[in-house]
């Protein structure tokens, strides 16, 4: 659990990170800033109307990219869908803030967790390090 661990506090400490999906041969890329370690998941958050969401249904390979302190990390993964109440109130809890869009209860509220996820920490001045999960 200890890399999947890593990956998370990086991206939790960095707040915002970059997410990249593809719409036909188009990649497409926007800063998210939500993130959720739970149940031995990293989940990511986003709304079910959302482009994003249909292109992720369409092809659920993407990759996260987050910087701080000079160091990066590239997170190569499938995103997976969970309704799981539970998840979504857990990630109200940690971010108050979307509860002025999203309720646990509605049908717009998507839960992402990362799978078959090979993340690699980068930078400059050091050794890049691959953490898979």
């Amino acid at each position: 659990m200890e890399g999947i661990e890593k990956v998370y506090r990086f991206i939790d400490e960095a707040q915002t990170y970059y997410l990249a999906t593809a719409e036909g041969d188009q990649p497409r890329v926007r800063p998210f800033g939500t993130a959720l370690l739970c149940n031995g998941r990293i989940y990511i958050q986003t709304g079910k109307v959302k482009p994003v969401s249909r292109q992720l249904a369409a092809n659920p390979k993407a990759e996260i990219c987050a910087f701080k302190d000079g160091k990066w990390l590239r997170v190569a993964c499938e995103l997976v869908n969970d309704d799981d109440h539970d998840i979504k109130v857990a990630m109200l809890e940690k971010m108050p803030s979307l509860k002025g869009m999203y309720s646990a209860d509605d049908d717009n509220m998507q839960m992402l967790y990362l799978k078959n996820a090979t993340a690699v920490f980068s930078s400059f001045t050091e050794a890049p390090e691959t953490v898979s999960f």
